[in-house]
């Protein structure tokens, strides 16, 4: 890792700890793990590598979009943040991609907003994907139909 990637991965923790919590940078990136940073043309991070898997795409908006991998570090290196929990009728379809409906939102964390990056779980807390929340927390619990979060990635059964 180079001099620049060092700094720019140092910034990249302060942001995912402002995004999703403290100690989150932590989580999405290990010190003691092989990260590869690629970036656009004007030198700036675009994705981060971890193990070789896509942890995190980071935005011009200056906010991350979250890959599977990176929802599988979330998933064990913070409590409960950022979390939607579905029923188990949602499992396979939020798997294969598929977007959360309200309906079948059971719970969520309080600290969802709507244009947030979460991660969806199911009963027993197993990721089932990551997607950007559609409706706020209490949106999710109050309402019996619409979307609630837009999946970009659904995860495969480990």
């Amino acid at each position: 890792m180079t001099e620049d990637d060092a700094a720019d991965l140092a910034d990249l923790r302060v942001v995912a700890d402002y995004q999703f919590g403290a100690d989150a940078g932590d989580a999405l990136f290990p010190e003691d793990s092989d990260i590869e940073l690629t970036r656009s043309r004007s030198g700036r991070p675009r994705q981060v590598y971890v193990e070789g898997e896509r942890v995190v795409s980071y935005g011009t908006d200056g906010r991350f979009t979250l890959g599977v991998a990176g929802g599988r570090l979330l998933a064990t290196g913070l409590d409960d943040g950022y979390r939607v929990h579905v029923g188990d009728e949602s499992i396979p379809f939020v798997r294969d991609g598929k977007n959360a409906f309200a309906k079948f939102v059971t719970d969520v964390s309080s600290d969802v907003r709507s244009g947030d990056e979460v991660l969806i779980v199911g009963p027993d807390s197993e990721l089932l994907g990551v997607g950007r929340a559609e409706l706020s927390a209490d949106a999710m619990l109050d309402f019996e139909t619409g979307m609630a979060v837009r999946v970009r990635e659904g995860a495969d059964e480990e």
